[in-house]
């Protein structure tokens, strides 16, 4: 068998390179052939043609091999699997659900202050204007709204309580619980 396999050798490396079009990969694939057919030595019928059998295991090799590099992609930098990836959503969701529970606490006035102004957008005026109170009153409630929700969150600086997605969406649900 290995004075064979020395003397089909040329001829693995020929269509392997007929088959690639790439020095490197076809190395690969005489080598994936030979270990494959070493490893799977008692399928082989001694008398049979043990080239034609060999050429067999390349090519079902190569083409399992194309087949499974279709759906691959190169990304040497993994920059598109970084896109691909999902953020754990856990930690943001109890940070929402403290959130809302910590504005449901809020008094109503410092709450519908603070939602007119920080959810809503409104100016201080307007905000004061619908409240029926004097702007300094509201922008003191807004004030003291985001102060309590610090202490109640246990952050570390109030300008943390910015405009972002968690915070509108605890904005929202608050409003809405507050409204039943």
């Amino acid at each position: 068998m290995r004075g064979q396999l020395s003397a089909v050798l040329p001829h693995l490396r020929n269509f392997a390179l007929h088959l690639t079009h790439d020095l490197v990969r076809s190395d690969d694939l005489v080598q994936n052939t030979v270990l494959r057919a070493w490893a799977n030595l008692d399928h082989f019928q001694p008398g049979t043609n043990l080239e034609a059998w060999l050429f067999t295991i390349m090519r079902n090799s190569f083409y399992s091999e194309h087949r499974k590099r279709r759906w691959e992609m190169e990304d040497p930098e993994g920059d598109f699997a970084r896109r691909l990836m999902v953020q754990p959503e856990q930690e943001s969701k109890l940070m929402l659900q403290d959130l809302q529970e910590a504005l449901i606490r809020l008094p109503p006035g410092q709450r519908t202050a603070l939602l007119l102004v920080v959810e809503q957008g409104e100016t201080y005026e307007h905000a004061a204007a619908v409240c029926g109170v004097a702007v300094g009153t509201l922008k003191s409630r807004v004030n003291r709204a985001r102060t309590q929700l610090v202490a109640m969150l246990q952050m570390e600086n109030r300008h943390d309580l910015g405009p972002d997605r968690l915070m509108q969406a605890a904005l929202q649900r608050s409003k809405a619980a507050a409204a039943i």
